[in-house]
């Protein structure tokens, strides 16, 4: 008595070999931005030793930021580097805009405060 010719690669039977099992685990997490940490790094620098930095953080978060909401899903991964990178940027152009009206104010206020004492005298 002869036997059928086995299915599949492998023999086994009637029925075709499964086609696998995917991958276990989790799926690799998303890269980040490739602009995170120079953001991050600015707005840092922008908030703490020169707040000329912080504008170029405010500037190029928001556009990354843009960039990670056009992109397909999973393409990058939190963009919370860039978010705080973002809001300092923020801050410190808000302080670079106050510290430069104070020192306007302050040579406002030497002009006439010496334009009023040569007049005196």
């Amino acid at each position: 008595m002869s036997q059928p010719p086995p299915n599949g690669p492998y023999g086994g039977g009637p029925y075709p070999p499964s086609p696998g099992y995917p991958g276990y685990g989790y799926p690799p997490p998303a890269a980040d931005h490739p602009q995170t940490t120079t953001i991050m790094i600015l707005g840092i620098l922008g908030l703490v030793l020169c707040q000329v930095c912080a504008p170029f953080a405010w500037v190029m978060g928001s556009r990354a930021r843009k960039e990670i909401a056009a992109a397909p899903p999973g393409t990058y991964g939190p963009s919370t580097g860039i978010t705080v990178g973002w809001v300092l940027g923020i801050v410190g152009s808000v302080l670079l805009i106050l510290g430069v009206l104070f020192f306007v104010v302050y040579f406002v206020i030497i002009i006439a405060v010496l334009g009023a004492s040569v007049s005196s005298s």
